[in-house]
């Protein structure tokens, strides 16, 4: 679905992105970790169209997107969410989904004037599947909180559900369980999981948390230094040396050579 062709990214003297090159499977739950610094948010927003690349390819179902824009992949059914929640805190929870989907009738003042019945037909449309995502999230108790209220995990779910009010076709989740409880966590991963199961969402996700790796993501691909540094199982690259010094440094792995 995804496929990246040795993408550099230059800022000034510092290259974040050197040369990676990857792909990421329709259907999948890809997992992409690394150290702090490795360059993962980076390569995301260059997929996702926040960055230009200083070099190299993107392509999303075999077509070249490198150049567009994150409204326009947007429309391509390409969406990703942030390390910090973007919601718009004044509007509730279910606000907060109905104004994801894009053209309504109601965003033009001549149809609010000259063609309410329309305005209203499509606004009651969105307010039902805004339901349906609420109770898919299991947040039914939220419909009507101030999305500025809710707590870090709550606003994490939000993003994910106003993914879900757009035809996604693959979705990129930068640390989704960043700060996040572990029953709030439980509700997230199985979000995700029913997502990809029930309806066909591609996911590429960034996440620290091991645990949650394991549970949801085959394939793992690791970046090192703006590098790809190696991709397997989640047991195949917590086992392999250079991401073992890529993470703790070449003392533990030294170590670990001499106890064999």
């Amino acid at each position: 679905m995804i496929r990246v062709e040795n993408v550099t990214k230059n800022f000034g003297g510092i290259r974040a992105v050197d040369g990676v090159s990857l792909e990421i499977a329709q259907g999948s739950i890809t997992g992409l970790i690394g150290p702090n610094g490795a360059g993962k948010t980076t390569l995301f927003n260059i997929i996702a169209g926040h960055f230009p690349p200083s070099s190299g390819t993107i392509f999303l179902d075999g077509e070249d997107v490198t150049a567009l824009e994150p409204h326009e992949l947007f429309h391509k059914g390409l969406l990703r969410t942030f390390q910090i929640a973007h919601e718009f805190s004044s509007l509730t929870v279910l606000e907060n989904l109905m104004v994801v989907p894009g053209e309504q009738p109601g965003e033009e003042l001549r149809h609010t004037w000259f063609n309410f019945a329309k305005v209203r037909v499509v606004e009651n449309r969105v307010r039902e599947r805004a339901r349906e995502v609420i109770e898919f999230l299991e947040i039914p108790h939220l419909e009507n909180e101030l999305a500025g209220n809710l707590s870090g995990g709550q606003k994490k779910l939000l993003e994910l559900g106003r993914t879900m009010m757009v035809d996604a076709k693959i979705v990129f989740l930068d640390e989704v369980g960043a700060g996040v409880n572990r029953t709030l966590l439980q509700t997230i991963a199985r979000s995700i999981q029913r997502l990809n199961q029930e309806r066909g969402y591609t996911f590429c996700l960034i996440e620290h948390d091991m645990d949650f790796i394991a549970r949801l993501c085959d394939p793992v691909i690791v970046m090192a230094e703006g590098r790809l540094l190696t991709q397997g199982t989640t047991d195949e690259v917590m086992n392999n040396e250079d991401v073992i010094e890529a993470y703790l440094g070449t003392g533990r792995k030294h170590k670990r050579v001499s106890e064999a």
